[in-house]
């Protein structure tokens, strides 16, 4: 069943979603400095291309640099990608079969916004970590 909704995950948003990442991806390449935030973005998109049966944690080892760098990351990137969750959320939600994809869709704009000190990992294994936040 997560194929199938992967498939059509990938189909009504996902594709467009993970473009998003990669566009952000590449801007923070452009500066020596963000070029961590570029990573973080294609990690993301690789997360949002097919983000059924994944989920995100926080990672126990983030420190305050991730802090530091959720509040840059929302400045110059989380924000438009939140809104781009945002509108996808709300297009996906104009039919019935896309209420389920608009719902996840708006459960990914938190990671949108404040996505580094966190890791993504398969949900059997997030069930035993008491701080998996479910995608």
């Amino acid at each position: 069943m997560r194929t199938i909704g992967n498939i059509l995950w990938l189909v009504l948003a996902g594709f467009w979603l993970a473009l998003g990442y990669a566009v952000a991806g590449l801007l923070a390449f452009v500066l020596i400095v963000t070029i961590p935030f570029g990573i973080a973005s294609f990690r993301l998109a690789s997360f949002v291309i097919w983000p059924f049966g994944r989920t995100t944690t926080w990672r126990r080892d983030a420190g305050v640099w991730s802090v530091i760098g959720n509040v840059v990351w929302i400045v110059f990137f989380g924000w438009e990608l939140a809104l781009l969750h945002l509108l996808a959320g709300l297009l996906l939600m104009i039919t019935i079969v896309g209420i389920p994809f608009g719902v996840a869709c708006w459960k990914m704009i938190p990671l949108s916004l404040v996505p580094l000190g966190r890791e993504i990992v398969p949900i059997s294994s997030a069930y035993s970590d008491p701080y998996a936040i479910p995608a």
